[in-house]
């Protein structure tokens, strides 16, 4: 599963470790968030993020 980085303050969501905080169990692909879910630090929506190429 792929990786996904916030335009706007680099938080990086990994389907591995999910977002327990805000109940997002690991394993969750960042296709399958809810379309409310924000990006936990700085509450950005789901369409600022841009997908992480693997190194």
């Amino acid at each position: 599963m792929k990786r996904y980085q916030c335009g706007a303050c680099d938080y990086i969501y990994d389907p591995k470790i999910g977002d327990e905080e805000n109940g997002i169990a690991p394993g969750t692909a960042f296709e399958d968030l809810p379309e409310e879910w924000t990006c936990p630090d700085c509450g950005e929506p789901k369409e600022s993020f841009e997908v992480l190429e693997d190194d």
